[in-house]
């Protein structure tokens, strides 16, 4: 059998794990080879972290850098006819569901021994990197948009990682670190493939939540498409094991300012079509130019599920009503709650099924934000 490596998915070129790398020779993206998925069985159970699913991991990582990421609640709510269960995301050890993918990447490329990364970030994976790397013994720069609230950058900085601020559009802040990778390296979230190989835990853990079985459908609120793309991965690994006989339906959920995935899935393409950006209060999806779209698009298609794009006033109802069931979210993440209602009324999903919705981050990260909407 063919060793993991790391895979150009548009040639199928292979490249070695114990290589220290982020991106192929010609500057896309890669994954990891997929791998064999696990049973119940390889499940360590004695371990309370997203570490009780390391079978599933294309590498054995001796020594993880780990606080507890993971085994978050699944709280079920009532949404008018429906019965919604909601993954609190927001329980990871620096506030959102980003935690999954650091802890794996950070501990699999100090393994290999990168002991210095450079990230871009305007919030969660910024801070989410900031604090494993702090935990881990890794040193971590951040560049950030100059325009980012100082309240993210304060936790940046609080977990003792450089920061530096880029003016210009968020874009500028990848760009500027990939200038910058020649003296450090890249761990950028969204390039980097073992940071999907920790999202992937959040489809394994719903996997053990819904006593080994899957949910119908799970929303998720999308932008750069991590959080799909794991759970997308992670479950087609559980149906090569045989441990499932179908896929949940994976449904984006995007602000209409800023909903290229939408864009495309609507006309039918894998490839980035032209709408009109407009700020949003959902910031943390507000990714114009997805790196990983072809993969996001043929992973919705797969799955039988769809996109949904919610106006911000659909948005901020939704931030509302979660608040008002005690649950205080990120508004980013307001956008998934906001698809069942829209989704409902087109008969995309049926008060008689099993539902997720994905809360990916909390409401504390953008109180400021949040007060001035909920009222």
């Amino acid at each position: 059998m063919t060793p993991p490596s790391y895979i150009d998915p548009r040639t199928g070129k292979l490249y070695p794990l114990d290589v220290p790398r982020w991106c192929s020779d010609d500057r896309t993206p890669l994954l990891v080879t997929p791998g064999p998925g696990i049973s119940r069985d390889d499940i360590e159970s004695r371990t309370r972290s997203l570490w009780r699913y390391r079978a599933a991991l294309p590498v054995d990582i001796a020594d993880p850098i780990t606080m507890g990421e993971g085994c978050t609640p699944l709280v079920q709510r009532p949404w008018g006819d429906l019965r919604p269960f909601f993954k609190l995301e927001w329980f990871n050890p620096t506030g959102s569901f980003k935690d999954r993918g650091s802890s794996v990447m950070l501990s699999f490329l100090r393994q290999i021994g990168v002991d210095a990364v450079l990230e871009d970030s305007s919030g969660n994976g910024g801070s989410s990197m900031a604090g494993f790397g702090a935990a881990g013994g890794v040193r971590v720069k951040i560049l950030a948009p100059a325009y980012t609230s100082p309240a993210k950058i304060a936790q940046v900085r609080a977990y003792g990682a450089e920061v530096q601020l880029v003016e210009g559009p968020r874009e500028e802040s990848e760009a500027e670190a990939i200038r910058q990778s020649g003296q450090t390296f890249y761990a950028s979230h969204n390039w980097q493939p073992f940071f999907l190989e920790g999202t992937k835990s959040l489809a394994y853990e719903l996997w053990e939540d819904f006593g080994f079985k899957v949910p119908d459908n799970i929303i998720i609120p999308v932008g750069a498409g991590s959080s799909l793309l794991g759970c997308a991965f992670g479950f087609r690994e559980l149906m090569k094991a045989g441990q499932i006989t179908k896929l949940p339906r994976l449904f984006v959920a995007q602000p209409l300012n800023c909903s290229p995935i939408d864009a495309s899935f609507q006309a039918g393409v894998d490839t980035p079509l032209t709408r009109e950006v407009h700020k949003t209060i959902a910031e943390g999806t507000a990714i114009k130019h997805p790196l990983r779209l072809r993969e996001i698009i043929a992973a919705l298609r797969e799955s039988g599920g769809g996109t949904i794009a919610l106006t911000e006033e659909e948005i901020i109802a939704a931030l509302r009503r979660l608040a008002r069931q005690g649950l205080f979210a990120e508004p980013t993440c307001a956008s998934a709650a906001a698809a069942l209602d829209t989704l409902s009324s087109a008969g995309s999903i049926k008060a008689g099924e099993s539902t997720v919705v994905i809360v990916t981050g909390t409401g504390l990260k953008a109180a400021s934000t949040v007060a001035d909407v909920v009222q």
